[in-house]
């Protein structure tokens, strides 16, 4: 996992999807000033009582989160419309796993079709997966928003290509290397609240005092290349709404 830490004893920032980081450094100190950024509802995971007035040592961004793993699904099926089973992968080690679950039921349950969830924890579980895959013969495959599964975007996109199934992803470096597509949060834009956060913390303000501020940006990249080789057409709707288009 790749962190930044701020001038300690002052202050430290994880990373976009780094819940559980967030919660290693809550349970380590109570007066360090901590700022995270993270997809999972900090309430709901344990990280902050109260999103308006966190009342501790900790506070930070929180990318738009609902709905993420519904809408790559959506995403998904809007370019393989025959679709019928799509698998999610999961880390069940991750705070914010039961909440991408529900929202593959919700999809599942909205668009008339099947899904199925996958879990790994490591890369030998990874591969494992993708035989699964290919096994169950799913038409589209989700990646859920994990650090480690951050940390494999190699692997996701070579074993993409090897067994042919569209997949999709939360960050844009998986398209750049060769995978389908990504639609997640806008990156820079969160960290540019986590930065603006720790610039007023370490002037002197304090996280308690800091609502929890809510980054919207997201982005969507489409590999055409890719959705070529897959024998996919990308509808002229989808790439109307893309942030970048690879030919």
């Amino acid at each position: 996992m790749v962190r930044s830490y701020v001038s300690e004893p002052q202050g430290s920032s994880d990373n976009l999807r780094g819940s559980p980081a967030s919660l290693a450094a809550k349970s380590a100190t109570t007066t360090i000033p901590i700022i995270f950024s993270s997809r999972a509802d900090p309430v709901e995971i344990g990280l902050i009582n109260i999103i308006k007035q966190p009342g501790s040592n900790v506070t930070g961004i929180v990318s738009t989160s609902d709905a993420f793993v519904a809408k790559q699904i959506e995403l998904i099926h809007g370019v393989a419309p025959s679709a019928t089973l799509i698998a999610v992968l999961v880390n069940p080690s991750n705070p914010n796993n039961p909440k991408e679950i529900r929202e593959a039921r919700d999809a599942q349950a909205l668009l008339g079709i099947k899904t199925t969830v996958l879990q790994a924890r490591t890369g030998r579980d990874i591969d494992a997966a993708f035989a699964k895959l290919a096994e169950l013969k799913v038409d589209g495959h989700v990646i859920g928003a994990d650090p480690y599964f951050d940390s494999q975007l190699d692997k996701f996109a070579a074993l993409a290509a090897r067994f042919g199934v569209p997949t999709i992803h939360a960050l844009r470096e998986f398209v750049t290397l060769g995978g389908l597509m990504s639609y997640g949060a806008d990156l820079p834009n969160a960290y540019s609240l986590a930065g603006i956060y720790t610039g007023r913390i370490l002037n002197g303000e304090k996280p308690a005092d800091l609502p929890v501020q809510l980054s919207t940006k997201v982005e969507l990249t489409i590999n055409l290349k890719t959705a070529k080789t897959l024998n996919l057409t990308v509808p002229q709707a989808v790439l109307d709404t893309a942030n970048k288009v690879i030919e």
